[in-house]
């Protein structure tokens, strides 16, 4: 594993509506196949992202790890573009407003058998 830390700090704006949403780019992981980091919010609950010789693990097993860590997966569309979002389970209302200032929808949430595209206030 080989990280290198941005300096300065890289900002850029993202969203398609106003006002904009500033990022700020801080590091870059470079990961071997088989490496493996854990993200760690404040509450400590964790995300895994882990590389492969042909890809990324992207999340921990959506019904299982990250579950069981407070998070769902939901796939959306922004006009015309798809993403995937890891959501605090306890901050849907946050999540939802999100995605109606953003205008984004929701394709489906991926973290139960039956795929919903149910609001995250449902």
């Amino acid at each position: 594993m080989n990280f290198k830390i941005i300096q300065p700090v890289r900002k850029f704006e993202v969203g398609d509506t106003e006002p904009t949403i500033t990022l700020s780019h801080v590091m870059d992981l470079i990961l071997e196949a088989d490496e493996q980091i854990t993200l760690v919010s404040k509450e400590g609950k964790e995300v895994d992202i882990c590389k492969k010789e042909w890809g990324y693990y992207a999340t921990p097993s959506l019904n299982g790890r990250l579950k069981n860590f407070g998070y769902r997966c939901c796939l959306v569309d922004s006009a015309g573009k798809k993403f995937v979002h890891i959501v605090d389970q306890d901050k849907m209302v946050s999540y939802q407003n999100y995605l109606d200032n953003q205008k984004m929808t929701i394709v489906a949430w991926l973290d139960n058998d039956t795929f919903s595209a149910k609001s995250a206030l449902d």
